[in-house]
């Protein structure tokens, strides 16, 4: 079976990680995310980071690094994450949320995250404190 990566972003502006919270489907409805979705065929997977962002928040942003580890969402479906960085624009949500919340490292745990996102959360708010500190 193909196995299909579905790109999540670590959207950091300003010392902050922003939130997504999904609209749909129902069964995650709520819940909030890293922003992102599937990869194209012939796309890397910063390219697809970029375009997804730009889909779904209306914004220009420059993936950075992958986040060490990999999270299955589905069969054939397994989630990356990337640090990405805040090139120009104000993240709206435009399409598959209703909210979306720029959150310090003390605050990551003041919203339900989708499972397969905390891992990749919990290292994206130490990459931030890191940052506070240096």
């Amino acid at each position: 079976m193909t196995v299909r990566v579905v790109v999540g972003g670590a959207l950091c502006h300003d010392g902050r990680l922003l939130a997504a919270r999904r609209s749909a489907p129902p069964e995650l409805a709520g819940r909030w995310e890293l922003p992102g979705g599937k990869t194209e065929p012939g796309e890397s997977v910063p390219e697809a980071l970029v375009r997804e962002l730009r889909e779904e928040l209306g914004v220009e942003t420059q993936a950075l690094e992958r986040i060490p580890g990999e999270w299955p969402l589905k069969p054939g479906l397994v989630l990356h994450v990337w640090t990405a960085r805040l090139v120009s624009g104000e993240p709206v949500p435009l399409e598959d949320h209703d909210e979306l919340r720029w959150l310090g490292p003390q605050e990551l745990d003041s919203v339900d995250w989708l499972d397969q996102d905390r891992p990749a959360v919990a290292e994206a708010g130490r990459r931030l404190r890191a940052e506070g500190r240096a």
